[in-house]
């Protein structure tokens, strides 16, 4: 097994740490470096080397569970690429985990028997019917007024008025475009007598 992947007892901060990995600690740092000089007020000088000491056996644990947490995000990283589990399979995983942990929440649940005692009420029913009615009334008016627009336009094409303009337009149309079609050139007042166009002033 590998000797990253083995737990390191935390109680002892300098086990599972190399000699090299002890020399990147500096001897003192943060409050370990304070000057006796300017010590805070009520604090003794005894006092004061037992917190530089309790404060660099806690630097050096911070240090030692920093590389145990490094060493187990690696090899939990190795298992998940030996299991064939990629960012993306986790992250729909843990949607389909998040999902299911709402519907069983008891806010969703509530939220559910609400709905279902809501549509199952009285209101509702009357309010939906209602707007069933209003929507078929509103049908059959839209019906009844096309009808009645198509029967006037009926009418109105039956009419005399219309009739008589009807034949005014196709007497208009038979004299403009009717002459061609038979044959006849239609002529302009110029085209009818050229010889006034080049006669002499």
């Amino acid at each position: 097994m590998d000797s990253a992947n083995q737990d390191i007892n935390l109680n002892s901060p300098h086990k599972g740490l190399g000699s090299d990995s002890l020399s990147e600690i500096p001897e003192e740092r943060g409050a370990a470096a304070v000057n006796p000089e300017t010590l805070p007020p009520g604090l003794t000088e005894e006092e004061a080397e037992e917190l530089r000491l309790e404060l660099t056996k806690v630097e050096e644990e911070i240090h030692t569970l920093r590389q145990v947490l490094s060493a187990k995000e690696r090899h939990s990283a190795e298992l998940k690429r030996k299991l064939g589990l990629s960012p993306l399979s986790e992250f729909k995983q843990n949607i389909t985990k998040s999902w299911q942990d709402v519907q069983t929440s008891n806010a969703y649940v509530s939220a559910s028997s609400t709905l279902d005692d809501i549509t199952s009420s009285e209101v509702y029913k009357k309010t939906q019917e209602t707007l069933s009615q209003a929507g078929q009334k509103t049908s059959a008016a839209l019906s009844t007024v096309g009808t009645a627009i198509s029967r006037k336009l009926g009418d109105m094409r039956n009419s005399p008025t219309f009739k008589s303009f009807e034949d005014k337009v196709g007497n208009i149309k038979y004299k403009v475009v009717g002459g061609k079609a038979n044959g006849e050139s239609a002529h302009s007042p110029d085209e009818s007598n050229p010889v006034q166009d080049n006669a002499p002033f």
